[in-house]
């Protein structure tokens, strides 16, 4: 089997479907928005930012990702955020993305929550029109604040959700389990919103369970530790449960100490349908083809495991049938 090469991978035609928005703010666009807004920050340059995207686990990652969020106050703002990561897609060959963003990281700082919505929507859609990237938008719920909070959310979507296709859970997994948000999974499939939740990261093979049949998921984000389990990995492998694996983060936030310790080709031969995200590329180290090549060299990926990726993440999209069909054909 051939192994993938770094310039095959970059032009594998490929879908995102666990990306966070806020997390694609790279250093010069926050300095650049920083600047635009008259907001001051605890950094000089660029350079020092870089330096504090050095952290070892979560909470110390999830520190300075919202204090880079607060350059983010105006429309255009988060248009130019959301162009910035689709004109990245489109040179790595990106298809159709499926990103999340966090309303309640702005909404908390007094920015409403049509105004983070409008720039990420103008953003899709000139997406679309541009660059020929589809989408489908995800909005998630902070899980380290209450069950209340996510619901005051929720009611601030439901003007849009003609735009928004599904809720998510993130933030910091330990200590608040998936249940906590039951009651407003519930609410939101009665919306007719799909529901993905982040599980299985920090957290246990556990949390994996209550996700898939407590808030009745459609995808698990992340989803590591499942092979904590053996009952789990098969009953994942029977439903083709989707997993949205992101290997740079997992290593970045030592999930895994090393790349080649990484589990994503384990579970891919059991036949669970693992796909390759990026999550907060800005902060972890790379986009969606630096994730490819690094499982490349520290994984020996071949061409063909690296289609059956691609392929899984078509399968686990939100797409119609039609978008689904087009996205195949063009893996060859």
């Amino acid at each position: 089997m051939t192994k993938a090469s770094h310039e095959w991978l970059n032009k594998l035609p490929k879908v995102e479907l666990h990306l966070h928005l806020e997390g694609s703010l790279e250093p010069e666009l926050m300095f650049a928005l920083a600047q635009r807004n008259n907001i001051e920050l605890p950094f000089k340059n660029v350079e020092e930012v870089r330096a504090a995207y050095e952290f070892s686990n979560l909470q110390d990652f999830l520190d300075i990702y919202y204090q880079g969020a607060n350059v983010l106050i105006h429309e255009q703002d988060f248009y130019d955020l959301t162009w910035a990561y689709l004109s990245k897609c489109k040179e790595q060959n990106v298809m159709h993305v499926e990103p999340f963003f966090d309303p309640q990281t702005h909404t908390d700082r007094g920015v409403a929550f049509r105004t983070v919505l409008n720039g990420i929507i103008r953003a899709l859609k000139d997406g679309q029109e541009k660059l020929g990237i589809t989408s489908e938008l995800i909005m998630c719920f902070l899980r380290h604040l209450s069950e209340e909070a996510a619901f005051e959310t929720l009611e601030m979507a439901e003007p849009y959700l003609d735009v928004i296709i599904g809720v998510g859970l993130d933030s910091s997994e330990q200590g608040h389990p998936p249940e906590k948000f039951s009651r407003v999974f519930a609410k939101a499939r009665e919306l007719g919103l799909k529901t993905v939740a982040h599980a299985g990261e920090e957290g246990p093979a556990e949390y994996v369970w209550t996700a898939i049949n407590d808030l009745q998921v459609s995808r698990v984000d992340h989803g590591v530790r499942s092979i904590d389990d053996e009952k789990l990995m098969q009953h994942l492998a029977e439903t083709r449960m989707p997993l949205t694996v992101c290997p740079l983060s997992n290593t970045k936030l030592c999930v895994f100490d090393d790349m080649s310790q990484h589990n994503i080709l384990t579970m891919l031969e059991q036949g669970v349908c693992v796909t390759v995200n990026s999550d907060d590329p800005a902060y972890f180290g790379g986009y969606m083809t630096e994730n490819f090549v690094a499982l490349a060299d520290a994984l020996d990926l071949t061409e063909a495991q690296a289609s059956q990726l691609v392929k899984n993440s078509i399968e686990a999209s939100f797409v119609n049938e039609q978008r689904r069909a087009e996205m195949m054909a063009l893996l060859g």
